[in-house]
């Protein structure tokens, strides 16, 4: 895969579904699937977090293993999952390779640049990743229905700007967001740092309009929530997170072995397809049908044998009388 950035910002990526159970309003835990394909291609992926609940399902996936390191920065304490804690670090050949920045209420942007930037640093240079997911969900913004943080939009933004300057492949995905208008905002300015675009601040007309006032803004303002994260609070996870990082000593290597086949396959005929057309003939070509299926095809409502039931008369249907 080249230095490419690949933009998937869009309908919430699940972070919290387990392998045996639902959670977080998902079940199934699409980033895991996603990571799991970039294994066969990549040495190592690095897994970034910065929704606001702590990325617990993705972190379980990955516990034990030194291929994958996930970090996440999300509220800790009375706060769901009530995962996350600073001493959750990994097991086994995966020791060292979760990382977990608990924070409190009402985080600013200029704290969390202060300690996203020299963490992800380091988790660049000693873990060396072959490709990068990172997960925004814009529930951290301030002003969520169910968050408690107070990130402007640039300020959650300035996290993708800054894993852009790796120059490593990056997927980046959405995640949480309950105050729908600045989950809308928040990815749209997001995906305009991606593609290196300025766009303007002042709403465009469009059908949904009247969803974004009173102001018509792109960005939105933070409020005067108190931080309640202390600078030596912040200092000191910070510097723990660093110690730990440095007990890496060098990127894990991984053995020559078979790579496993890609689960999706692309037909390069999709491009020729109608797309006012449901069912082409392309795929309808490729429809096995179901011994068990009742129908002749998959588009008879009321057949049977051909015979439709509309014109079923007295002299067709089956006498039961004795």
């Amino acid at each position: 895969m080249a230095n490419r950035i690949l933009p998937s910002i869009g309908p919430v990526d699940c972070i919290t579904p387990k392998k045996s159970e639902a959670s977080g309003f998902c079940y199934i835990n699409d980033i895991v699937l996603a990571i799991l394909e970039l294994l066969k291609y990549h040495a190592r992926v690095l897994y970034i977090d910065i929704d606001i609940h702590h990325g617990d399902g993705v972190e379980e996936a990955f516990y034990t293993t030194d291929r994958v390191m996930t970090v996440s920065f999300h509220k800790f304490g009375d706060y769901f999952p009530g995962t996350g804690d600073l001493q959750d670090i990994g097991s086994g050949p995966g020791r060292h390779y979760s990382v977990n920045f608990p924070l409190k209420d009402g985080i600013d942007d200029l704290n969390f640049r202060n300690i996203f930037r020299p963490v992800m640093t380091k988790v660049m240079q000693v873990f060396n990743p072959g490709a990068v997911v990172l997960q925004c969900g814009a529930d951290s913004l301030a002003g969520d229905r169910l968050g408690c943080f107070n990130l402007s939009i640039e300020g959650h933004a300035d996290c993708v700007e800054f894993m852009k300057t790796f120059n490593t492949p990056l997927l980046v995905l959405g995640g949480g967001g309950y105050t729908i208008k600045n989950v809308a905002r928040c990815w749209t300015y997001e995906t305009a740092v991606l593609l290196g675009k300025k766009i303007k601040n002042e709403m465009p007309y469009n059908d949904y309009f009247e969803y974004f006032g009173p102001d018509y803004q792109l960005t939105i303002p933070t409020n005067s929530m108190e931080n309640t994260n202390s600078y030596e609070y912040l200092e000191k996870t910070k510097n723990t997170i660093l110690e730990n990082l440095g007990n890496i000593k060098s990127a894990p290597s991984v053995q020559m072995q078979d790579v496993p086949p890609d689960t999706f396959y692309y037909d390069t005929d999709d491009d020729g397809d109608n797309p006012d057309v449901r069912l082409n003939q392309r795929v309808m070509d490729n429809m096995v049908e179901h011994p068990a299926e009742f129908y002749d095809n998959d588009f008879d409502n009321d057949q049977d044998d051909g015979l439709d039931v509309n014109e079923f008369d007295e002299n067709t249907a089956m006498d039961t009388t004795e």
